[in-house]
């Protein structure tokens, strides 16, 4: 099985003089060598060398103490995401799927090749602890595609231990520079290996880059350029938090499930933008999404409110196996919706999705409006969908306490959230108006949502008080619960009133 931790280390150029006393820097009270280590690296990537554009990188090393397969995801400067394998022959699946977005139904193949000799310190503090380490290390590089090269270079590496203060990095780098040594204009070997190793054609450049990547857009200017903006975005984080929802990150699935849920409402807002004939029927497949992925999102966050529920009950009130009940009944879809989860990211359908989504953002279906400025084209939308918002909530809170009433606020929560992503999508152009706005559709939605959680907590409790009764079991607690969810669902009936008239008084975009 793979593990992960987190790297963080710096690279700096070296020359002959090696690696400068660090001695007292930052802690450090000694320096232990451990001698040389000679690393055997194959890096892997598509022909096009996709997971490098995304400064991703997966190779196979031999040599020293963590010889194996190794995924490593950017996470900031400096700071990786390393998840390991052992080593093997061939690719682990665990980690091919990790880089399944980016490279979809493309050939991973062995791409360079990198031998290092390391000359290794430990960088320890008076008890023994290690603080970092630091190494000189001389690289070959050896392009493994068609028409590449080699190349030589020596460079300095300083990777920090496991829980040290980051400051140690800061303070030994400042002793660096003083010593006259300069950060790597690479940001990793790889990188540099790339760049040094092209095509004669490709090599015209000064000093190490780092591996081309699409094209910055151009700052956006029209009402089409600020939503294209907004729903790459969108398309970027569905495909960066793949491996972590693999991978059953904390809050990974929900972030996704947004994603998704961001760009639908935007070309649902932006009809006049976007090609809605284009559109649809991508809206309908990010649905197909959402909803898979919600298979166990939604009994998670519903497990989450009624376990604080139930242990905020004096024990004394707590009659039968009431935690037992409820533990079964979270963990019942949980083995069964992880697999499925993993079964639609792998699917074709899945991917199909990906390179629509990416076709999508290359040539987008722009209509007439999108040339206009977003002060009239974007404004005048969010306008819309601000309307619809306040007809549904007023239409709600004509109604009496009960089942309508609670479907009229259900519907509403939904319109206040496609008004809360399209005032998020306009903030860029129309500044503090739609921000103020995407504030406000945030607070109605939250609020809209504890009333539609209690809805299905009261359902939920009622199952399983009628399950506890045909065991035999008092249905006490049940009660309780659900009468306690039924008070705080009419005190959110009995605030909106208030809360909605403040917000429409703010609504200025």
């Amino acid at each position: 099985m793979a593990d992960a931790k987190r790297e963080i280390e710096r690279k700096y150029e070296s020359d002959d003089s090696g690696l400068p006393d660090l001695t007292g820097v930052g802690g450090v009270a000694a320096i232990l060598d451990k001698g040389v280590v000679e690393l055997d690296a194959t890096y892997h990537d598509t022909a096009d060398e996709r997971l490098a554009a995304a400064s991703i990188t997966l190779r196979r090393r031999t040599g020293g103490s963590d010889a194996g397969w190794h995924l490593k995801f950017p996470l900031g400067p400096g700071v990786r995401e390393e998840i390991h394998a052992p080593l093997s022959d061939s690719l682990p699946e665990e980690l091919a799927a990790l880089v399944r977005s980016r490279v979809r139904d493309a050939e991973l193949i062995p791409v360079v090749r990198l031998r290092s000799a390391r000359d290794l310190r430990h960088l320890v503090d008076a008890t023994g602890r290690l603080l970092a380490e630091a190494s000189v290390d001389a690289v070959t590089a050896e392009r493994l595609t068609e028409g590449g090269g080699t190349a030589q270079w020596t460079e300095i590496e300083v990777e920090l231990a496991e829980d040290v203060d980051p400051v140690v990095l800061d303070k030994v780098e400042k002793r660096l520079r003083k010593a006259g040594v300069r950060p790597s204009k690479a940001p990793s070997k790889l990188a540099r290996a790339l760049a040094d190793t092209a095509p004669a054609a490709k090599k015209a450049r000064r000093g190490p880059k780092k591996p081309a990547k699409p094209a910055k857009p151009a700052e956006p200017v029209t009402a089409g350029d600020h939503i294209l903006a907004y729903v790459r975005d969108q398309r970027d984080a569905i495909v960066e938090l793949d491996p972590a929802v693999r991978r059953d990150v904390e809050d990974s699935v929900h972030k996704m499930r947004v994603a998704t849920r961001r760009m639908r409402s935007t070309f649902r807002s932006f009809g006049k933008v976007l090609d809605r004939t284009v559109t649809d029927p991508i809206g309908v497949e990010l649905k197909w999404l959402a909803a898979e992925l919600g298979v166990d999102r939604d009994r998670e966050v519903l497990t989450e409110r009624l376990t604080a529920a139930l242990d905020a009950v004096p024990g004394e009130l707590v009659s039968g196996p009431v935690h037992e009940r409820l533990r079964l009944w979270a963990g019942a879809s949980h083995g069964g919706a992880r697999g499925r989860v993993i079964g639609v990211l792998d699917s074709q359908r899945y991917l199909t999705l990906l390179d629509t989504l990416d076709a999508l953002v290359a040539d987008p279906p722009l209509l007439e409006a999108a040339a206009g400025t977003p002060e009239k084209v974007i404004a005048k939308a969010v306008r819309k969908d601000f309307a619809k918002v306040a007809g549904l909530v007023e239409q709600a809170l004509d109604l009496d306490p009960g089942h309508a009433r609670d479907l009229g606020l259900h519907e509403a929560r939904k319109k206040a959230k496609r008004a809360r992503y399209a005032a998020e999508a306009a903030t860029p152009a129309l500044g503090d108006p739609a921000a103020a706005l995407t504030k406000d559709m945030k607070s109605l939605q939250t609020l809209l949502g504890d009333h539609q959680d209690s809805v299905m907590a009261r359902q939920t409790l009622r199952e399983l008080a009628a399950v506890a009764h045909a065991a035999g079991e008092s249905a006490f607690t049940y009660g309780l619960l659900y009468g306690r969810e039924e008070q705080g669902a009419a005190a959110v009936e009995a605030e909106l009133p208030g809360v909605w008239k403040g917000m429409r008084s703010g609504a200025s975009v």
